[in-house]
């Protein structure tokens, strides 16, 4: 009984020594550039399915397709041979993580790893260059992948560089162009999250910040504009931060990080404008769920931010111009409010129902007195704030055209900003020559004077 164990032992050693000597057949075909006579043997080893759970096998295939897909002609022969090769391999790893057959030396191992990613490679670039995106991010991707693992074992030239960074960019640049925004910013955070810098990158992290205000990612966001601001310091991100205030933040949350940062008085000019910007522009639909009373609220907030940008920055005639044009902004509401009133009572008048019965005549003077009362109660007390408002607005303006009148290389937004100013000044000063007509010659003579200046200059800022 004893004899017939050891001969079953035997037997399966036997069968073991032949898969052995069978793997060898292969690789000696390899080694001749028998390619295709290995494949054919591997293929008949293979057949066996206890040969399937062994490495080697595996690592042949992947190894051998892995030379098909990086030979111009066999590449033809096998149009699937990368995938069959990346199959081959990641079946390979899962039976031997740690690459012990690989890392024969009398295997090469690393030389059929070469052998997915040159090729991959170079398709990428044949594809970015005919813009045929999504070929491109397929074949980078293939790229970074077996990079990935020959960086990764230290198998390149440079042992020490950590994955190929032509590779991954050129995987996000294709994304990118073909809308894959997530599939961009995966290779992209990879650059970033390693500190990869240089005039080449910026635009990496630009990107990843435009994405993550779409996508209202604050931690994303956070995260980016952290990197950013430390890889690219002399750069300006605070329009990044606004575009993410913006569209994520509700009116009111808005107002409340403006009243919180501005009370620490550390806000720069450019955050100024920035918030002056978002009061004076609310959106539609935030317009039809305050009153007109509260939109006023907001254009002084608007003023308010505008000025404070301008004593940051006093030579900044664009801030002054905004806080004037608020300012001309409101003096036209608090007018138009004015007439409206003067309309209403007019209208009151013309409309008025002389009663013949005494007592309900009585009765009907009463009310109309307190209705017409009320419409002039109304229009006067809209008359302070309105000359308050002309005043404010003439003020900035005036500043805003003392700084930029005499510059001899003007900006076309200065230049605009000029044109608008002369026209709105000129309006006002019209509104306080009436007002003065008939009442206060030494005023209407003033403001007649002002009036004309600034009509005179209308459209001379070229």
């Amino acid at each position: 009984m004893k004899k017939i164990l050891l001969a079953a032992v035997m037997f399966v050693g036997i069968i073991n020594l032949l898969s052995a000597q069978d793997f060898k057949k292969v690789s000696n075909a390899f080694l001749l550039n028998q390619i295709e006579y290995a494949k054919t043997e591997l293929d008949k080893l293979m057949a066996d399915p206890k040969a399937q759970e062994k490495p080697d096998g595996w690592f042949w295939k992947a190894k051998i397709y892995a030379y098909f897909y990086n030979n111009a002609a066999l590449s033809t022969k096998y149009p699937q041979a990368s995938v069959i090769a990346d199959e081959a391999y990641q079946k390979y790893i899962s039976l031997d993580p740690s690459l012990k057959v690989l890392k024969k030396p009398e295997n090469s191992g690393q030389e059929f790893l070469f052998n997915l990613y040159a090729p991959s490679f170079n398709s990428g670039i044949g594809a970015f260059n005919s813009k045929n995106w999504d070929s491109a991010y397929y074949y980078f991707s293939f790229a970074v992948k077996y990079s990935d693992v020959i960086f990764k074992n230290k198998f390149s030239k440079n042992p020490d560089q950590a994955f190929d960074t032509t590779s991954i960019l050129y995987a996000g640049y294709s994304a990118q162009n073909a809308q894959k925004n997530n599939e961009a910013v995966s290779s992209y955070s990879r650059l970033i999250s390693s500190n990869i810098g240089g005039k080449t990158y910026i635009d990496v992290y630009r990107f990843c910040l435009i994405n993550s205000i779409n996508t209202k990612n604050e931690k994303d966001f956070k995260k980016y504009l952290d990197a950013s601001k430390a890889m690219y310091p002399q750069e300006d991100w605070e329009d990044y931060e606004l575009s993410f205030f913006n569209k994520n933040f509700s009116l009111a949350e808005k107002t409340a990080m403006y009243d919180k940062e501005d009370a620490t008085g550390n806000m720069s000019s450019k955050k100024y404008l920035q918030y002056g910007e978002v009061f004076a522009n609310i959106s539609k639909e935030d317009k039809e769920s305050i009153d007109s009373t509260k939109q006023s609220e907001y254009l002084k907030k608007a003023a308010s931010a505008f000025k404070k940008a301008f004593y940051k920055n006093p030579t900044d005639g664009i801030a002054a111009f905004n806080a004037g044009v608020i300012y001309y902004n409101l003096f036209g509401l608090y007018d138009d409010r004015v007439s409206q009133a003067k309309r209403s009572l007019q209208e009151l008048n013309s409309n008025r129902v002389i009663e013949k019965d005494p007592k309900k005549k009585a009765i009907a003077d009463v009310k109309f007195k307190l209705i017409a009362d009320s419409l002039k109660t109304s229009r006067i007390a809209l008359e302070k704030p309105l000359i308050e408002a002309g005043d404010s607005s003439i003020t900035w303006l005036e500043t805003e055209i003392s700084l930029l009148k005499g510059k001899t290389d003007k900006t076309r937004e200065e230049k605009n900003c000029l044109n608008k100013s002369v026209d709105y000044l000129a309006n006002i000063f019209s509104y306080k020559r009436e007002k003065a007509r008939g009442k206060d010659l030494k005023a209407y003579d003033l403001y007649d004077e002002k009036y004309k200046l600034y009509d005179g200059l209308h459209d001379s800022f070229k």
